[in-house]
């Protein structure tokens, strides 16, 4: 388990949304001026030697980490959003969820050849949504030199689907 002082600001809910679960919300984290501050300067710091162009953001929970991350460190922030959500001419990736699938999409004038971006997303579960991004943003020609998250629950093997990239987590929960 990796810990920080955001842990302090994460509610943790246990059984839900079945027993055995503890669900670790984090608007309680974002609610907090102190605990959003320390969230943001925590991932700024993972980031802050990395070459890179611009922040892409998973929705939604990605915006809300991705947005100020990309404003402390004079950025752009590229949205990730579901399937018919974006205006303009759009890419999209298929991927598997635990029952069905989804689909994740961004704007094709967004992602330039050679542009090097770090992904940012709120929780590091399986690592299917994180992987489909980055595959996506792969498909236009960018590469993917970082992952950040602020939370991870190392008990669903994420990383394992992100092994060929370098992901840092805030927290990492041992569990579920």
């Amino acid at each position: 388990m990796k810990t920080s002082p955001v842990e302090k600001y994460v509610t943790s809910i246990p059984d839900f949304p079945e027993p055995g679960i503890i669900f670790r919300d984090i608007t309680s984290v974002v609610e907090s001026p102190e605990g959003l501050k320390l969230a943001i300067d925590e991932m700024s710091d993972m980031v802050k030697d990395v070459d890179f162009d611009a922040f892409v953001g998973l929705e939604s929970r990605g915006f809300i980490f991705g947005t100020p991350l990309a404003y402390n460190m004079g950025k752009g922030f590229i949205l990730v959003r579901k399937k018919g959500k974006l205006p303009r001419e759009t890419v999209s990736m298929k991927y598997d969820l635990e029952y069905g699938q989804a689909e994740i999409e961004v704007h094709k004038d967004d992602i330039k050849p050679g542009m090097k971006v770090v992904l940012v997303d709120d929780l590091i579960a399986t690592g299917g949504t994180l992987e489909a991004a980055a595959k996506l943003v792969e498909s236009l020609g960018a590469k993917v030199v970082k992952v950040v998250c602020l939370l991870e629950l190392a008990g669903l093997n994420g990383r394992e689907k992100l092994k060929d990239y370098d992901v840092d987590s805030v927290i990492i929960y041992d569990g579920k």
